[in-house]
């Protein structure tokens, strides 16, 4: 009961610092597919999941998780996000004497579009595709019977046309199971790493030192000056608590706070109903408090089955985003 008493004055710290932001900071980082969550289960629940973390979305919401999961487990998730980009990642964990060990890739993309300029405004006959991947290896270890950390390391590229950036970043996570039966904890730190910057030669021109001298040589090649952004970090604290109900259910919630380096500070919600360990109801509510939020409800549902020894878990969200539509998530995962 004490960890859990001082929670609270972290909790109180964070609510009055989200009323008292005046900036937002909105769209001064680079690589904003890396907020994009992951697993229809995480993001029924309105992404409220980093004191959850007991599947392979561990690999995305909190390394830590995956020393809790007991089997090797493979992910494939697939999003069609808002204005026709999709949004795939493939991750799995396998434990080991030391550890569990676990790799993802996640890969942004879109159709081909127009290359347009000012003198052809309607397009040149040209093509380009623009899209951002992401590299990840995770390491998650319990230190006691209650407490696990997990750290990541990430290898992140976005590209438009002929320029790309490359980045690196980190992720670190600490899960603690607390004496209160059924309640755990989590925080994590996700997206530290360095900034990236536009290279390539869609940025190369040429050009004359000083076009006021009759002798200064001509088509000098030139680099034009992009600027260097930040990942977008996040610190994520979150309680989840657990209770078993009559008639083979159990019930499910979960808070998190967040804190991003790009946008100001917001609380998500999220519940699962779950029957007799088959089939799972979900539901959630994304960014509260987030200033212009436009994230809504979002609700998803669940089955287990297993064939053959193996698990499979199949998962669907559907998430309300206003103006900018309604993603839909689709995941398998498979513990073997």
């Amino acid at each position: 009961m004490k960890y859990f008493i001082q929670t609270i004055p972290i909790l109180a710290l964070f609510l009055s610092i989200s009323f008292t932001q005046t900036v937002s900071k909105t769209g001064t980082t680079a690589a904003q597919f890396l907020k994009i969550g992951i697993g229809a289960r995480a993001l029924g629940m309105g992404g409220a999941y980093s004191a959850v973390s007991n599947d392979a979305t561990a690999l995305y919401w909190n390394p830590a998780g995956l020393a809790s999961i007991k089997k090797n487990e493979i992910i494939l998730d697939h999003q069609d996000w808002i204005l026709d980009v999709d949004l795939d990642f493939i991750g799995g964990s396998y434990n080991t004497p030391f550890g569990t060990i676990g790799a993802a890739i996640s890969a942004m993309y879109m159709g081909e579009m127009e290359v347009t300029t000012t003198h052809s405004p309607e397009g040149t006959g040209e093509k380009f595709n623009a899209g951002s991947i992401m590299g990840q290896l995770t390491f998650s270890r319990s230190l006691t019977d209650r407490f696990s950390f997990g750290i990541s390391t990430k290898i992140i590229r976005e590209s438009i046309y002929n320029s790309k950036a490359n980045g690196l970043a980190l992720d670190l996570g600490t899960l603690y199971d607390t004496q209160i039966p059924g309640l755990t904890m989590g925080m994590s730190i996700s997206n530290y790493g360095t900034k990236m910057q536009m290279e390539g030669r869609d940025l190369l021109l040429q050009t004359e030192v000083d076009p006021s001298l009759e002798s200064d040589p001509i088509n000098i090649n030139a680099n034009f000056a992009t600027d260097r952004f930040e990942l977008p970090l996040i610190f994520r604290f979150g309680l989840a608590y657990k209770k078993s109900l009559p008639n083979n259910l159990s019930i499910l919630f979960a808070v998190d706070a967040l804190h991003p380096n790009d946008n100001t500070e917001s609380i998500n919600l999220g519940s699962e109903l779950t029957f007799k360990d088959f089939l799972f109801l979900r539901s959630g509510l994304a960014n509260l408090y987030q200033r212009d939020s436009i994230s809504g409800v979002s609700i998803g549902c669940g089955i287990k089955l297993k064939i053959s020894n193996t698990y499979y878990h199949i998962d669907y969200t559907y998430v309300d985003m206003g103006p900018l539509g309604n993603p839909k998530k689709i995941t398998l995962t498979t513990s073997l």
